[in-house]
C-alpha cells in the first residue's frame, strides 16, 4: 500500500535552502567585515552574555512554545531552528545596509547579532498562526519578506518620526501578530471536521511547550531591557517587566480555573497568558515610574490574554476564516496592542504641558504605533497571497498538523 503522506520536497527544499546559503555567502565575502576595534573585555563578556539570553529566548523559547499540538512537535522546533538560522543572517544584512550612509561594507558587531535575532524573532512569532499549514519552503520565503519589511519599517520609524532605537524593536510583537494572522487569513479558511481532531493537545508535548513558556518567562526582562541606552532605564525596565511577568502568571492560573466549569486550569492559557505581562512591557517598561502600575498592566494583561483565549477563535475561525495555531493574537497582538497604547498615553503625560507640544507627542507616538501595525497587515497579505502560488507545494488541508508530512519516522510501516 502506497504512503498517504505527500511525496518528500528532495527536489524543492535542498534546491531552495542551499542556492540560498551560497548566496549569504557570496553577499557575506564580498560586503562585510568584523569590527577590529579594541574593546575592554568585560564589555565583550556583557554583550555576549545579552546576546546568549536572546538567542535562549529565541530557539529554546518560542521553538518550544509551538510545539504543543498533537504529532507536531518536531516540526514546530525543527522548523523554528531553521527559520531562526536563516532569519539571523538575513537580518544582519538588512540591518546592515539600512544603517549605512554609502555602500561600504557592513560591519558586523557583537551587537549587530543581537539586533539580528531580536529582528529575526518577528518571523519565528508570525510562524506561529502558519506552521502547521505551511512546508518548510513556504516558512523560509516568509522569513525573508517579513525580515525586510521590519526591518525597512524600523529604519523609516527611525528617520521620519525619530523614534528610540528601543521602542522601535519592541514594536516588533504588534508587527510579527498581525503579519501572521494576515497570512493565514491568506492560506487556509476553516478547517473540517476531520482536521479538527487533530488540532488537540497532549500531556507530553504540553510539557514541552511549558518549557518554552519558561525560558520565555525568565528571559524576557533581558529582552526588554537589551537595547536601553542608560543603566537607569534597564533597571527600571527589568523591575517593571519581571512584576508584569508575575502578576500576569498569576492572573492567568486564576482566570484560567475560573473559566472552566470545574474550576480546572488548562494547560495552553498557561502557556500563552502568563507571558501577556512581558509583552504588555516590552515598549511602555523604562517609561513606568511606578511598580504597582507596572503590576496593574500585567493584570490587564493577562486578563486581556485569557478573553482572548476563550473567545477569540470562535470569532477567527468560523467567522473571518482565520485558523490562528498557536494563539498569536492573544498572545503576542493583544498584550502588544495594551503595552502600545500605554506607551503613548505615558509619552504625552510626560512631555511639556503646552497643547502644541502634547498634540505633537501624541501624533508621533500613534503614528509609530499605527506605522508598525499597517506594515505588517499590507506585508503579510502580500506573502500571503505569494504562498498561495502552487510552486511551494502547500501541503493538502488534510496533512495539516502532521510530522510524518515531513520528517522521517523509521520506527513507522512504510504504507502508514
Amino acid at each position: 500500500m502506497g504512503s498517504k503522506y505527500p511525496r518528500s520536497m528532495r527536489g524543492c527544499l535542498p534546491l531552495w535552502t542551499l542556492t540560498l546559503e551560497v548566496a549569504l555567502v557570496l553577499i557575506f565575502f564580498f560586503f562585510t567585515n568584523y569590527d577590529s576595534t579594541l574593546k575592554d573585555h568585560r564589555t565583550v563578556g556583557t554583550e555576549q552574555a545579552l546576546l546568549q539570553d536572546v538567542t535562549i529566548m529565541a530557539a529554546l523559547g518560542l521553538g518550544f512554545l509551538t510545539s504543543s499540538l498533537w504529532r507536531n512537535g518536531w516540526s514546530s522546533v525543527g522548523f523554528n531552528f531553521l527559520m531562526l538560522a536563516l532569519g539571523v543572517q538575513w537580518a544582519v544584512l538588512v540591518d546592515g545596509f539600512l544603517d549605512q550612509p554609502s555602500l561600504a561594507k557592513v560591519v558586523i558587531k557583537l551587537s549587530s547579532i543581537r539586533r539580528a535575532t531580536m529582528s529575526a524573532m518577528s518571523a519565528l512569532i508570525s510562524a506561529g498562526a502558519i506552521l502547521r499549514k505551511a512546508n518548510p519552503v513556504q516558512l523560509l520565503l516568509m522569513v525573508l519578506i517579513e525580515v525586510t519589511a521590519f526591518g525597512a519599517t524600523k529604519m523609516l520609524d527611525k528617520l521620519v518620526l525619530r523614534t528610540e532605537d528601543h521602542v522601535s524593536m519592541m514594536h516588533i510583537h504588534v508587527f510579527a501578530a498581525y503579519f501572521g494572522l494576515t497570512v493565514a487569513w491568506c492560506l487556509s479558511g476553516p478547517l473540517p471536521k476531520e482536521v479538527e481532531e487533530k488540532d488537540q493537545r497532549a500531556i507530553s508535548p504540553s510539557l514541552f511547550a511549558m518549557l518554552g513558556t519558561l525560558c520565555l518567562w525568565m528571559f524576557w526582562p533581558s529582552f526588554n531591557s537589551v537595547l536601553l541606552s542608560t543603566e537607569e532605564e534597564r533597571k527600571i525596565a527589568v523591575f517593571n517587566t519581571y512584576y508584569a511577568l508575575a502578576v500576569s502568571a498569576v492572573t492567568a492560573i486564576s482566570m484560567s480555573a475560573l473559566a472552566h466549569p470545574q474550576g480546572k486550569i488548562n494547560m495552553t492559557h498557561i502557556h500563552n497568558a502568563v507571558l501577556a505581562g512581558g509583552v504588555a512591557m516590552s515598549i511602555p517598561g523604562h517609561q513606568i515610574p511606578y511598580l504597582w502600575l507596572a503590576m496593574v498592566l500585567g493584570l490587564m494583561a493577562g486578563l486581556i490574554s485569557i478573553g482572548g483565549a476563550k473567545c477569540l477563535p470562535v470569532c477567527f475561525d468560523h467567522i473571518l476564516g482565520i485558523h490562528d495555531t498557536c494563539g498569536v493574537h492573544y498572545t503576542f497582538g493583544l498584550p502588544g496592542l495594551l503595552g502600545g497604547i500605554t506607551y503613548v498615553v505615558l509619552i504625552t503625560h510626560e512631555a511639556s504641558w503646552t497643547m502644541t507640544t502634547m498634540l505633537n507627542q501624541l501624533l508621533i507616538s500613534s503614528g509609530a504605533f499605527s506605522l508598525y501595525m499597517a506594515v505588517g497587515l499590507a506585508s503579510g497579505l502580500l506573502t500571503g497571497l505569494l504562498l498561495n502560488v502552487k510552486i511551494w507545494r502547500a501541503p493538502r488541508v488534510a496533512k495539516y498538523f502532521d510530522d510524518q508530512a515531513f520528517w522521517e519516522f523509521p520506527h513507522l510501516a512504510v504504507g502508514f
